[in-house]
């Protein structure tokens, strides 16, 4: 095998790498059906609100009432509405975050997060990759999920 060889395989390589890469990584990479521009979700959402939903952000635990309420109706993606959760799917975690055992069918979206040192997985909502917050395999019954939401990400709509 020449070095030219060489390079072209780690050349491809790389960047096929690099396109893989860049695929899985980031809301970016997946159209959304709500899009708006960074501008635009800053008008709309409240600091805290679009530090979490568009930069991932976390909030202080027990800092959201959603997290004591549990009265019945919907939770719902505070960027763009999208109904994500039903309130006879949510639990007290006693960890200071509105939790849920399972999300709405196709509300949301998974990916795996290692930004923290530890792997976890996000969750998104799926009409506008809004950051919700992250599942965790320590929950309840049926699923044995905990939907950790950041109540800020969320806002409830009574039945």
């Amino acid at each position: 095998m020449n070095s030219n060889s060489l390079n072209r395989r780690t050349v491809i390589g790389g960047l096929l790498l690099g396109a893989a890469t860049l695929a899985l990584s980031g809301r970016e990479a997946f159209a959304y059906a709500v899009t708006k521009s960074d501008e635009d979700w800053k008008k709309q959402l409240s600091p805290q609100a679009y530090d979490v939903l568009r930069h991932e952000g976390t909030e202080y635990p027990f800092s959201s009432p959603l997290d004591k309420n549990f009265r019945k109706g919907t939770y719902s993606c505070a960027g763009c509405d999208l109904a994500n959760f039903s309130s006879e799917t949510k639990f007290d975690s006693h960890t200071g975050w509105p939790s849920f055992w399972k999300p709405l069918s196709g509300a949301v979206l998974t990916r795996e997060d290692d930004s923290s040192g530890d792997v976890r997985t996000e969750v998104h909502c799926s009409r506008c990759g809004g950051h919700l917050g992250h599942v965790f395999d320590d929950g309840p019954r049926p699923t044995g999920l905990r939907y950790c939401m950041n109540g800020v990400a969320l806002t409830f709509k009574a039945a």
